[in-house]
């Protein structure tokens, strides 16, 4: 709870922050929540380093938009111009992504390779599950967020765009759930 409470408070800062300044928005904003250049340490953040610069332009417009809600993102997102959120997408794509603190075991790969082939995760997200244009980069991931991710596609909550990833997680089983991301979280 204290995380929450911290993130909460550090969200209506950077808040303030962009609309005190709405014509410079300044990446360190987002490091509260999102860690030191994007690198998330908080498991249920996800990490925005190295992730496609379009796909992070599309998150923010949609959390402007109110078309994805989250108490901390969608009034940070609204003030935001098209400029600004160009400028964030590019700043956090060039981002070196942190290497994963774990290392998985043989048979969480085994199964994680297994599951991402079975149900094809590289068509969208790339051969190496690194993202490409307005799909995200799901290696080295938070595990944590990832799993929450994907309960929310199968359940149908989270904001799908085009309804692919609501349709691809259908199949998955709550132990495909957590083996996926346990294994994407420690790809590099």
């Amino acid at each position: 709870m204290r995380g929450l409470a911290y993130r909460a408070v550090l969200g209506v800062a950077g808040l303030l922050a962009v609309t005190a300044a709405h014509a410079a928005v300044e990446p360190q904003l987002c490091f509260g929540c999102h860690g030191e250049n994007g690198n998330s340490t908080n498991p249920a953040v996800p990490s925005l380093s190295a992730q496609p610069a379009q796909f992070i332009a599309t998150q923010l417009i949609m959390f402007r938009e109110k078309r994805r809600n989250d108490p901390l993102m969608s009034p940070i997102a609204a003030p935001l111009t098209n400029a600004e959120i160009s400028a964030l997408g590019k700043f956090f794509t060039a981002q070196p992504r942190a290497t994963p603190a774990k290392k998985p075991s043989e048979e969480v790969v085994a199964a994680g390779r297994r599951i991402t082939e079975q149900f094809n995760c590289v068509a969208c997200h790339g051969a190496a599950l690194k993202g490409q244009q307005h799909i995200p980069r799901l290696a080295g991931q938070q595990a944590d967020y990832l799993r929450t991710q994907l309960r929310g596609f199968k359940a149908g909550t989270r904001f799908d765009m085009d309804g692919n990833m609501t349709a691809a997680a259908q199949p998955l089983g709550a132990a495909d759930i957590d083996v996926l991301a346990d294994y994407l979280s420690t790809l590099e």
